[in-house]
Order: C-alpha cells, then structure tokens, then sequence
C-alpha cells in the first residue's frame, strides 16, 4: 500500500507546477512567433560569443549555433515547452529535469561574463539570476523525483506495480 505524501513532497509538486508555468511561457513565445528564431537568437548569438561567453565555450557558439540559429532558436523554444509540459504534468520529470540542467548550464556559460570582466564575483551570480534559481530548482526536483506526487510518474509507478 501506497504511503500517503508529506507536506515536503506535496511544496515540491506545487513548486514543480508553478515552475512550468515559467518555461511555457519562455518556450511559447519563442514557438509562437518568428522574432526569436528569425533574428532574435542570432542577436543573443552575436551578444554571447562577442562579449559574455566564457572563452571555451565561444567556439561552441560561433561554429555550431550560430550557423543554424533558425534550427536552433526554434529548438530552444520546443526544449523549453518539452520540459514546461512535463513539469506541469509531471510525466518523466526527471529526465526532463537532466534536459533542463543541461540548457540551463548552457545559457550560464554564454552570458557569464555579462557584468564585464574584472567585476566582483557576487554580480556574476547576480546577473544569473534568471538561470541559477531555476537550475537548483531542477536539480531539487531530480532529486526528489517530483513527478510522483500529483503527477504522471506517480501513476505510471503504480501502475507498474499494480
């Protein structure tokens, strides 16, 4: 018989749907209209690899995304509303959270240089506080394995063991 869930994992489910609402609302905008893939990724692009990317990972930019930043920008987009449904849902919450991780850590390498080099190391932290929150969110809803309360892995597990 199944445990009832502690008020712990109940604030991390109702965490977990409140934060999908953030990465709906990013990838939607992106998916929804042509400004971000059609000129507005590029101009990020041009912004990271010119100024704010750390210095190994500018030829990341420049010769992997820049050259298909149509593909890429609506490819952020759709990665955004991948992992926004299944937060909001809670179906393969983890895997998700691995997918959002990793372009989380994406977006903090090609910025972090965005105070200027030779800036105090609290306002490289400061200036990433569109990423890093959401980035120890993910990791506290992979380690909780969030999608089993009031989501669709919980289900699919007992399902399984039904």
């Amino acid at each position: 018989m199944a445990t009832a869930p502690s008020a712990m994992s109940k604030t991390i489910a109702g965490v977990r749907m409140a934060t999908s609402v953030f990465f709906l609302l990013f990838g939607e905008y992106k998916v929804a209209g042509p400004g971000f893939a059609h000129g507005g990724f590029q101009t990020y692009l041009q912004e990271y690899i010119e100024h704010t990317a750390v210095s190994f990972y500018r030829p990341v930019l420049a010769g992997l995304f820049l050259p298909h930043a149509v593909f890429f920008g609506y490819g952020v987009g759709v990665v955004e509303l991948l992992i926004g449904v299944s937060l909001l849902i809670g179906l393969w919450v983890r895997p998700a959270c691995v997918l959002g991780i990793l372009f989380l850590l994406n977006l903090t390498l090609s910025a972090w240089w965005e105070p200027g080099h030779g800036a105090p190391l609290w306002r490289y932290f400061g200036a990433r506080l569109d990423t890093l929150p959401l980035l120890l969110l993910l990791v506290i809803f992979f380690a909780a394995d969030a999608g089993r309360v009031w989501g669709l892995d919980g289900r699919r597990e007992s399902a399984s063991r039904g």
